[in-house]
């Protein structure tokens, strides 16, 4: 074996992920995606995806642990998201682990759920390591992180209202687009002119943190006036110009840590960065500044048992004792506290 075979189970939002991982080599990942049941909400409803996670863990478990090609028994440990989250999802997700866990007779990981998206390039990229700056954004958290050794995390900014992703969603909502907004708008962009409309850029002052909900309240209001006016734009236009003035701010404050800093690593998770222009945007950054850029596929970007299993295969490298009784969830958790 190469490393620790650790069983991996996310549940913090509304995707249910199993993944088992062997070392940093991924012998499988499943994904049981909810945005069919929220969709017709425009947004996550807790209660949905609690019941929906309980009905998906149990074979998806059985499905990452087949294709894997093990056995139970084969398990070297079992790791979970405890927090942060929505309570019922992350519930779900801890109560079978420790009873799955407690079952085989193995040590249980409780795992921050933002560890693991700092932790998922690691999945794909030898050379991601420590001192580094990694930008995490998602539907409900948008942070720069200095990475100054693995389980040394400051958090050196993240948004002060609505996270990047949530941003997203709202104006995916408002223009009729779908859910989730991220994947609608990146796609309805295609073919637009993302300086078509010069949208606010907030909190240019305050260098790694974050604000869109001037943004909606901009984008809403410009809307509003144009189809009173009878001058609505292309809407590949606005969706462009909305996109951009999301990816300039998440870039700008990036980079603005790795030159204050000045590490020559920088990481991303969460599922906005899965977005093609972010990605094309900070590797056009990071080639002008001559640092490394390390982001995962897009299926390592958004929620998945695979990146928490990498936590745990971290601390039991590093001679860390899973616990019998890990507590319970926190969906208040913070990193780096």
């Amino acid at each position: 074996m190469s490393g620790p075979l650790v069983l991996g189970i996310e549940t913090s939002c509304d995707e249910t992920g199993v993944a088992v991982i062997e070392g940093l080599s991924t012998r499988s990942s499943v994904l049981g995606s909810q945005v069919d049941l929220h969709a017709r909400f425009g947004g996550v409803v807790p209660e949905v995806a609690a019941r929906a996670h309980i009905e998906a863990i149990r074979p998806l478990t059985h499905q990452a642990i087949t294709e894997a090609g093990i056995h139970p028994d084969d398990i070297d440990a079992v790791a979970v998201t405890q927090g942060p989250g929505l309570i019922g999802p992350l519930m779900v997700g801890y109560s079978f682990a420790k009873s799955f866990a407690y079952a085989l007779g193995k040590p249980l990981y409780g795992v921050d759920h933002m560890e693991g998206h700092l932790n998922a390039p690691r999945l794909s990229f030898d050379g991601y390591e420590p001192p580094a700056i990694v930008i995490l954004a998602s539907g409900g958290h948008s942070q720069i992180v200095h990475v100054k050794a693995w389980g040394d995390y400051e958090v050196l900014g993240g948004t002060i209202d609505d996270a990047a992703g949530e941003a997203f969603d709202k104006l995916a909502r408002f223009m009729g687009l779908g859910f989730p907004g991220g994947p609608a708008i990146d796609r309805d962009s295609e073919g637009g002119d993302p300086s078509a409309i010069q949208f606010p850029r907030a909190l240019r002052n305050r260098p790694y943190d974050f604000s869109f909900s001037g943004l909606k309240t901009s984008v809403v209001t410009y809307l509003e006036k144009a189809r009173d006016a009878g001058e609505l734009p292309a809407r590949s236009d606005v969706s462009a110009s909305i996109q951009e003035a999301i990816v300039d701010v998440l870039v700008d404050k990036t980079f603005n840590a790795v030159e204050a800093t000045g590490v020559e690593v920088v990481g991303g998770g969460g599922g906005v960065l899965s977005n093609r222009r972010l990605r094309e945007r900070l590797g056009e950054e990071a080639d002008k500044r001559g640092v490394g850029l390390f982001i995962p596929e897009p299926a390592l970007c958004t929620d998945n048992g695979a990146m928490i299993a990498s936590v745990a295969v971290r601390r039991i490298l590093d001679g860390v004792p899973g616990d019998e009784i890990i507590g319970d969830v926190d969906p208040g958790l913070r990193l780096g506290v």
